[in-house]
């Protein structure tokens, strides 16, 4: 995807892809030289590497509905490319790819320009970086009910997948 057409929907509502394990529905937060952040109710910010991408869907009546606020502070990991931001996220809990049977859940042990090591229970899985399509590391925005709250706010949180 072109970098210059998604700066151009920062902040809007699109879908990504068509259909699949990979489409998701979301706020576009930033576009980046090889990657975008989107913030989805379900898997909270994800990281879609721009060329695993097929196609980007916008309402063109704004029919797509996003039921989350991203709050005035919403803090969340950026690097310049893909690679730096996953340097940013070892360490931590990631989800790498929505779905289907190259969908994996684990510590980020090792990150380099050709593959990143997942540490999944006993073992130790290395992913080859062409394969990876995005990744999210439990930042999420949580929903808040109207009964609990007069000022219709989201909070954020970490999560840690358990």
């Amino acid at each position: 995807m072109n970098r210059e057409m998604m700066n151009q929907l920062v902040d809007k509502t699109i879908r990504v892809d068509r259909g699949g394990p990979e489409s998701r529905l979301g706020k576009l937060l930033a576009v980046f030289e090889d990657y975008f952040v989107l913030l989805t109710e379900s898997d909270g910010v994800v990281y879609y590497k721009t060329n695993h991408i097929r196609s980007i869907t916008e309402s063109s009546k704004d029919l797509m509905k996003f039921g989350l606020k991203v709050p005035e502070k919403f803090d969340y990991k950026t690097a310049e490319n893909f690679v730096k931001l996953l340097e940013a996220v070892r360490f931590q809990w990631v989800k790498i790819n929505r779905g289907g049977p190259e969908s994996l859940e684990g510590v980020l042990s090792d990150v380099n320009n050709h593959f990143a090591s997942l540490i999944v229970q006993e073992e130790v899985v290395r992913f080859s970086m062409k394969h990876v399509r995005n990744i999210s590391y439990g930042l999420k925005v949580e929903k808040k009910d109207s009964d609990d709250n007069n000022d219709y706010e989201n909070d954020y949180y970490e999560d840690d997948y358990e």
